[in-house]
């Protein structure tokens, strides 16, 4: 039987791959293109709360609002730069663009920041609590916690707010979206800005679990994507979904096997799943008009 202790680690972590997954979901669906830089960006994310709240002795909240503000506006600049010229002139080159940022991010944090892992002293979830007879740490709580509040709350903005509703009739249907007056570039910007936010929280959150890397984000960012595709691209509760499963998976596989059959069955899963559901386990496959 899978003790608590695991149980609750894993949909820690899976909440991780869940709002990377919605970042991923979130501008798929408005302009048909992945960031492939929120790997990086998450890692992004941790380092600038251990610069602001650890290193500079910000307040917490502070160096919250102030992470999640530079990483919407790392949004702008990834949408304005790596993808927007490219997508004008009907080229697929923003994958590749998407990647060299987060690769040229990586590097930078590791000549600024240092190759050492760090970690963030935060006293009041140090220690773990006690559970049902497992030790459980605070942390591990707030992080499913936070991710499922957020994705309350895209949901909520999406069906119940104009912007909400406009982006889902871009993503419906582009054309149609700009005769109806709809400013589909900015929905694009906004949506990569939602994407950056998303990846920039994932970020801080985990770093007061783990330990804080120039290069912590690059499995994180494959694993969301895969998440993203095994719950499907078009589907946000998928992706939230099968992030969460996919963490579960991670940590039961881990109690009982060496840590490198975590990758082995994980992404033989992916493989396994894009066989028999190419759109995912609650993607639907899209309807074409010739």
């Amino acid at each position: 039987m899978v003790s608590l202790d695991v149980l609750i680690a894993g949909l820690a972590i899976g909440s991780i791959y869940g709002l990377l997954a919605l970042g991923y979901h979130v501008t798929f669906i408005v302009s048909s293109t992945v960031n492939f830089s929120l790997g990086a960006l998450l890692m992004l994310g941790a380092v600038l709360f251990y610069e602001l709240h650890t290193r500079a002795g910000m307040n917490v909240w502070l160096s919250v609002l102030l992470v999640l503000v530079l990483c919407g506006l790392m949004g702008i600049i990834v949408e304005r730069i790596f993808v927007r010229p490219f997508c004008q002139n009907n080229s697929i080159s923003w994958l590749l663009s998407t990647i060299a940022l987060g690769i040229i991010l990586e590097n930078i944090v590791r000549f600024t920041f240092g190759k050492e892992p760090r970690s963030i002293p935060f006293p009041s979830i140090a220690e773990p609590i006690r559970l049902f007879g497992a030790g459980i740490y605070p942390i591990e709580i707030i992080i499913p916690l936070v991710g499922l509040l957020v994705s309350l709350v895209l949901w909520i903005l999406s069906r119940k707010t104009i912007i909400g509703r406009a982006l889902l009739g871009a993503a419906q249907n582009r054309d149609a979206a700009t005769l109806q007056g709809i400013n589909v570039k900015q929905l694009i910007v906004l949506s990569y800005v939602v994407s950056t936010v998303l990846a920039g929280l994932a970020g801080l959150l985990i770093a007061l679990k783990i330990n804080v890397a120039a290069g912590m984000g690059t499995l994180f960012g494959l694993k969301a994507f895969a998440a993203a595709i095994i719950g499907g691209m078009l589907s946000a509760p998928g992706c939230m979904i099968a992030g969460l499963g996919y963490g579960l998976l991670e940590y039961i596989i881990a109690a009982y096997l060496p840590s490198a059959y975590r990758e082995i069955v994980g992404f033989s899963l992916l493989i396994l799943i894009l066989i028999f559901k190419p759109n995912g386990l609650f993607g639907k496959k899209g309807v074409y008009k010739v």
